[in-house]
């Protein structure tokens, strides 16, 4: 299986290119998470991709780290930044097991179609957790593939052989619920957007 950071440092082009395929849900998504940030708020995003979303919720945040593992995502979402006059949002390459952040920094920590990308979500999840300050809030939304998508589960293995396929978690709803209440969390909204996809977004407050 092709590493994580190389895959997407070689997909990073054709994924900015790529159209938001269903732009009503992505919408949905954005007020929501508006909802819950506030002018004082301080937040994280975790694999940010080309800043897209980052950029979208600047308005409604006092600042936004927006970190991700591909360095080539990274420059094209601070030459996103840099066009749009974006100031209160920095783009960077980290990891949640390498960053420059201290414990308990942010008001919120953001993830976004992301959690499914990682082999071990429960000690990310811990670590997003070390990441809040008392009462900050886990904002996600996350494929839950473990009630569908037979055909891809039986075609991703060759995929990942030829570096088509990047690491994909198949795990059901409850489960992704489960794991994020045992890494310490509240679920305060869950919801799905778009709901025939089942893109589980959970808004979960640090206990």
């Amino acid at each position: 299986m092709v590493e994580a950071a190389a895959f997407w440092d070689k997909t990073a082009e054709k994924y900015a290119k790529a159209p938001i395929k269903d732009m009503a849900a992505y919408e949905a998504t954005l007020a929501r998470v508006r909802a819950h940030l506030t002018p004082e708020t301080e937040a994280l995003e975790i694999g940010c991709g080309t800043g897209t979303t980052a950029l979208k919720l600047a308005g409604a945040a006092k600042y936004i780290t927006a970190s991700d593992i591909s360095a080539e995502m990274i420059a094209i979402a601070q030459g996103k930044a840099a066009s749009e006059g974006v100031l209160n949002v920095d783009f960077l390459k980290a990891t949640l097991d390498d960053h420059p952040f201290t414990e308990e920094q942010f008001g919120a920590v953001m993830a976004f179609n992301l959690l499914h990308l990682i082999e071990d979500i429960e000690g990310a999840l811990r670590r997003v957790h070390g990441l809040l300050k008392p009462g900050g809030l886990f904002i996600s939304k996350t494929a839950c593939l473990g009630d569908r998508m037979v055909l891809f589960r039986l075609l991703l293995p060759v995929m990942q052989a030829f570096g088509r396929a990047p690491y994909v978690r198949f795990f059901k709803t409850a489960e992704l619920d489960g794991m994020i209440e045992a890494a310490g969390f509240e679920l305060i909204e869950t919801g799905y957007y778009p709901e025939k996809a089942r893109a589980r977004f959970v808004v979960a407050r640090k206990r």
